[in-house]
């Protein structure tokens, strides 16, 4: 086991009806003037905008508003809300909604006490020292952003989709009420099941030796997530199979699961430049990109993979042939996708072989190889891409 610091301050709030405390958490954690801020029209229409609203209201706590936060956050409305908060003196950035709306809160807080240009963040040019308080009302179990020091943003000057992280971007609060998510449609609630278990795959496929309370760890949200997301598409309104879901969300990316071990980040990062360049929702692509991944790196280093066969999807180990236990786990895997409504090809998430070393080269732009588990160079990764089609 490496060496490791871990800091997770977040104060969650879960259960049904938690949202009607959010303003009593905002003065908790030192806001007087909040902006608001959420995606599209979906909290207006299930009423959570109202109820949210209005309990901003009663409790007579300043509020401005920037909604419009898309799939896959963008900077523009990133530069806007940081020029919101700072002409109308915002001293605390409340996300209503799912990952994206939570990374570009992040992203306000972050640039809303920085002089330069917010995207130094993440083209690494520099580093948050100071950022508003976050505070969030989740409504998608997918990103994990609402317990991580993670935000990830596309940039629209380049199209390129990158992150930053900080231990002040984890958020102060977060409000989680399974019920909140009952109204998605089944595709949404799969690809963010799909987007926490790869958010554990890239912890769980490491090198690191001796790390068995980290790996049981991951194995056993990786087996909730399994047992879960058939029945809440199955069932929308199951409120137990959605709180299941919504906790192991939270827990893929607080980086419980990752501290001690060198991660490996190589699908998220080669899937980043799909949602970049075609805008494809992040857990689809990654259902895309993640089964080719375990493929290719299979004849390279396959010790991991017989593991994820054996303890996550029940594989009887062949003592003569571990690589083919590994083959039947990566096909469960595969299976379960399917099962659930995911992806697997190029073709059906609008992405197009011409464009395949032009993300490369995105890709690794500043560095010569991507990811740890193994370690791919500039033909890996297109043979990767390539395997999608």
């Amino acid at each position: 086991m490496e060496n490791f610091t871990f800091y997770a301050p977040t104060y969650f709030d879960f259960g049904r009806g938690t949202e009607t405390h959010v303003a009593d958490l905002i003065r908790q954690f030192g806001g007087s003037k909040v902006l608001l801020h959420y995606g599209g029209g979906s909290i207006k229409k299930n009423g959570l905008y109202d109820r949210v609203v209005d309990t901003l209201k009663k409790a007579d706590l300043p509020f401005v508003e920037l909604g419009g936060v898309k799939p896959n956050p963008r900077s523009g409305l990133v530069y806007e809300g940081i020029e919101l908060c700072k002409r109308e003196k915002v001293d605390f950035v409340l996300a209503v909604g799912g990952g994206s709306t939570i990374d570009s809160s992040k992203a306000i807080a972050a640039g809303s006490l920085y002089d330069g240009d917010f995207m130094d963040f993440y083209q690494g040019k520099a580093t948050v020292e100071k950022a508003l308080p976050v505070g969030t009302i989740l409504t998608i179990a997918a990103a994990g952003s609402e317990g991580s020091p993670n935000t990830v943003i596309t940039d629209e000057k380049t199209w390129i989709k990158k992150g930053a992280r900080s231990d002040l971007l984890r958020p102060k609060f977060s409000i989680l009420n399974p019920e909140l998510t009952c109204t998605l449609p089944p595709y949404q609630t799969a690809a963010g099941a799909t987007d926490i278990m790869i958010h554990v795959c890239e912890r769980y496929f490491s090198n690191t030796q001796e790390v068995e309370v980290t790996d049981r760890l991951c194995e056993a949200i990786l087996k909730t997530v399994i047992y879960e997301a058939p029945r809440v598409i199955e069932n929308p309104d199951h409120y137990e199979a959605r709180a299941n879901l919504m906790w192991a969300g939270m827990l893929a990316h607080n980086n419980v699961c990752g501290v001690g071990r060198i991660q490996d980040w190589a699908s998220h990062h080669i899937e980043h430049e799909l949602s970049a360049l075609y805008d494809v929702t992040h857990g689809a692509g990654l259902a895309v990109v993640t089964p080719k991944w375990m493929r290719y790196v299979l004849d390279k280093n396959p010790d991991k993979l017989v593991l994820f066969a054996t303890r996550v999807w029940d594989i009887p180990l062949d003592p003569g042939d571990p690589k083919a236990t590994a083959q039947k786990g990566i096909e469960a895997f595969e299976n379960f996708l399917k099962k659930i409504g995911m992806p697997s090809t190029f073709d059906e998430i609008g992405a197009k072989k011409e464009d395949i070393e032009t993300m490369t080269d995105k890709l690794l732009k500043t560095k010569k190889t991507e990811g740890n588990y193994v370690k791919l160079n500039r033909d890996d990764v297109i043979k990767i891409y390539e395997s999608c089609i």
